[in-house]
């Protein structure tokens, strides 16, 4: 195997919760990406115009950053946290079976708004308990959790593809005239954005036509098992209510992976060093009380918010990217025919999903904060080479390709690199989380005004912004690494790398 045989070891012990973190994430994956290719089906099934259907995007998305903010509640023993991933990817699934009943266009995103939950929820938590078990050795295991959202991504559009209608499912007189822009709308309601759609005009009274129904089904039943992977690990956990009434404190996987661990160096570092020792890693809440602020030194807050704040762009740039390289290579000067163009999204996310599956492999080589740098340069000199290279129809393609290798590995990178900073003490997951959440969302309405106000050209000069600053936030948070506290004496200190400042594993 490419790991040691000590990273095998720890992989087996904690083989079942390992599985089936990453199997809920596959969840979140499968849950991201239908929206966009559905929704005009859903137009139909509700008979709403697209400019109320588009609201479902965002409810879903508020309530995933929500349910991200909130995920951390469910942090203080090992029941709660998987208790609330059991109900969590059980809503999931019954989302997708309710969704066909869904008329109302209303309910739908009342529907919409419990699954972003949901997934808010598996998004903090998953990463969280991951980080909890491996510490030191999570880059790698983080890489494939990541893998797993990029497939359910790429598996639920293919899922409803069959089922999609042809010609506009809502039949009357107009339906002619509508259903020759039935593909370019399809592939402007890409996952994340919905796009400028208030110039299309499609019947919203008649026959409805549609099949979706048999897809969100299938759904439905692909994630079944899913929920049932976390109810075992409940019931081997002895913290199914009927057959055990008694809850771990803490991750008990954890504590068996400490068993054969030497001591860490939070252990030995003073308390002025982990001012969230106490807790661990904490909710949002809990991260904003002041009393988790006393004695902790500049640093540390530094860390959290430039972290943060290196996802809150990178992400951002995913969100806006994914949502408006369509509608730029339609307009002039590119003029790509439509179906050519639809192929960019589809491109774009099947790369960042192959990056994560590369990544796996190359974190246990590579420290987390090269991967980091490479990841920001990668982007930067990418956007770089979008502008030069403007007019051309090819390198667009080559680019995306480029752009979602350099984004896939990002975000485990940077949240294993910042808990490594912090000794697996604070709040750096909730915070990262939180971070990459809102930048997705404010980067999308950004682009999607400045765009409308200056034209498509704009869409590559902000993302070269956004990568310009996602480098600096990198640079500062290397620097305030350098002047975090060291760990105390009474531990050796171990060897720095001499470009990044980082623990050598």
């Amino acid at each position: 195997m490419w790991w040691d045989e000590r990273v095998s070891a720890r992989f087996r012990r904690n083989l079942q919760p390992t599985l089936t973190y990453w199997s809920v994430f596959f969840s979140f994956g499968l849950c991201i990406a239908f929206l966009g290719p559905t929704l005009l089906d859903l137009r139909c099934q509700t008979q709403s115009s697209l400019s109320q259907i588009t609201w479902v995007f965002f409810s879903q998305q508020f309530c995933l950053l929500l349910g991200s903010c909130l995920g951390g509640v469910f942090k203080r023993t090992l029941a709660q946290s998987l208790f609330a991933l059991f109900a969590s990817s059980l809503a999931i699934s019954l989302v997708f079976a309710i969704i066909p009943l869904c008329h109302n266009v209303v309910v739908l995103a009342v529907v919409m708004a419990v699954a972003g939950l949901a997934m808010g929820c598996i998004d903090t938590i998953s990463n969280m308990q991951l980080v909890k078990i491996y510490q030191k050795d999570s880059a790698i295991f983080l890489q494939a959790l990541h893998f797993f959202v990029g497939f359910g991504a790429l598996l639920s559009p293919l899922i409803a593809d069959p089922f999609l209608s042809d010609t506009n499912c809502i039949l009357s007189n107009s339906t002619a005239n509508a259903s020759s822009n039935l593909p370019h709308i399809r592939k402007s309601l890409v996952p994340h954005h919905p796009g400028n759609l208030s110039h299309y005009d499609l019947p919203m009274k008649g026959m409805v036509v549609t099949r979706v129904s048999y897809a969100f089904w299938i759904m439905a039943l692909i994630n079944l098992p899913v929920p049932i992977a976390v109810f075992f690990l409940l019931y081997k956990e002895r913290m199914v209510p009927c057959f055990n009434g008694s809850s771990h404190p803490l991750l008990s996987a954890d504590e068996l992976a400490l068993e054969t661990r030497p001591v860490d160096k939070d252990e030995l570092s003073p308390p002025v060093q982990r001012p969230q020792a106490a807790g661990g890693h904490a909710d949002l809440l809990s991260c904003c009380q002041s009393k988790n602020f006393r004695g902790a030194s500049y640093t540390y807050f530094a860390v959290h918010v430039t972290g943060a704040l290196v996802l809150f762009m990178t992400d951002g740039i995913v969100g806006e990217y994914s949502g408006f390289v369509y509608s730029y290579a339609v307009e002039e000067p590119l003029s790509v025919v439509h179906k050519v163009a639809g192929y960019l999204p589809s491109l774009f996310w099947g790369f960042i999903t192959l990056g994560r599956l590369i990544s796996i492999p190359v974190s246990y080589r590579m420290k987390p904060a090269t991967m980091v740098f490479i990841n920001v340069v990668g982007v930067l000199i990418t956007f770089l080479l979008l502008l030069i290279f403007s007019s051309s129809v090819v390198f667009l393609f080559v680019g995306t390709a480029s752009l979602g290798l350099f984004l896939s590995s990002t975000f485990p990178s940077m949240l294993a690199y910042t808990e490594d900073i912090l000794q697996y003490q604070g709040c750096a997951t909730t915070v990262l989380v939180t971070g990459a959440g809102i930048g997705e969302m404010v980067l999308q309405l950004l682009v999607g005004s400045i765009i409308h106000d200056r034209g498509s050209y704009s869409f590559l000069v902000c993302g070269m912004i956004f990568g310009c600053l996602a480098f600096t936030f990198y640079a500062l948070l290397v620097f305030f690494h350098r002047m975090y506290p060291k760990p105390s004496p009474g531990k050796k200190a171990p060897a720095l790398s001499p470009v990044f400042g980082v623990e050598g594993r």
